[in-house]
């Protein structure tokens, strides 16, 4: 893996080269092993919380990794095509607007213990902002190669908040073009469902019944790309304790295995129908 600008990585993407790279100011992580018409993405992965800025949370280690999506770039690690975040959503939220991606308050709790200064502000939101910038030239190169593309946008929820039985998978389509794409959203719910999970674990999937997908990451690639479907992937904290912070390895490793199978099949689907 190479650290490499952000000028950089895009001029690679441009080119059609295949790399591995963290960013320069290690904000998020990108590889392609090869140019295909689908991505994934991590956005929420990252735990890392800026050492200047520990003093003024009142929020504890803790309570950042619970909000988190932990392991969600490993379970998608075998695919060609992958971007995640680095840092933690408490610092900025790559998943909301620049105007909203810095937290006041989260979760029903005041987040800074002081407002924080404009300088520590924007150190974050450039960080946000180069990652779309590289999320954008990302889409444009293989929407121009291949004439659409599919993006898995994974996240992970805690299904214990919630006081009725929840979904195992849950996807959000209340921002794409359902009509359009109905046949691809129900088909990517359907293989969800075929995911095999141990420890008695269900593989049930529904479509808007925790999340509708709301998140900017989709909003950006929707309203830019004309031809590129993104697919807000919720998967339930099934794969860890919630309370004590222990991962279930056993069941990362089944939820990476079944999504090796499920998404190039879904993909490679996508593509021969919407590339014509």
């Amino acid at each position: 893996m190479q650290k490499l600008s952000i000028v950089d990585i895009i001029s690679k993407i441009e080119n059609e080269e295949l790399f591995q790279a963290v960013a320069s100011d290690y904000s998020f992580t990108i590889k392609i092993d090869d140019y295909v018409p689908y991505a994934c993405a991590a956005v929420h992965n990252g735990h890392q919380f800026r050492k200047e800025l520990w003093p003024k949370c009142l929020h504890t280690e803790y309570d950042r990794w619970y909000e988190e999506d932990p392991k969600t770039k490993t379970m998608l690690k075998p695919h060609p095509i992958v971007i995640s975040g680095m840092d933690s959503r408490f610092e900025y939220d790559l998943n909301r607007d620049p105007k909203n991606a810095i937290y006041e308050d989260a979760w029903g709790k005041q987040l800074w213990k002081e407002p924080l200064t404009e300088d520590e502000k924007s150190r974050s939101l450039e960080k946000h902002q180069n990652f779309y910038k590289v999320v954008h030239a990302l889409i444009r190169k293989l929407e121009l190669k291949f004439g659409c593309c599919v993006v898995y946008d994974l996240h992970s929820y805690n299904w214990k908040r919630w006081d009725r039985e929840v979904p195992t998978w849950n996807l959000g389509t209340s921002n794409i073009d359902n009509k359009r794409f109905d046949n691809a959203i129900e088909a990517w719910r359907e293989q969800l469902s075929k995911i095999k999970l141990p420890n008695g674990i269900p593989t049930t999937s529904k479509i808007n019944d925790t999340f509708q997908g709301n998140g900017y990451f989709l909003k950006f690639i929707t309203n830019n790309f004309k031809n590129t479907l993104v697919l807000a992937t919720e998967v339930a904290k099934v794969y860890c304790d919630e309370t004590d912070q222990i991962i279930y390895p056993e069941v990362v490793s089944a939820i990476r295995k079944g999504l090796k199978k499920q998404l190039p099949e879904h993909a490679l689907n996508f593509y021969n129908i919407y590339s014509n």
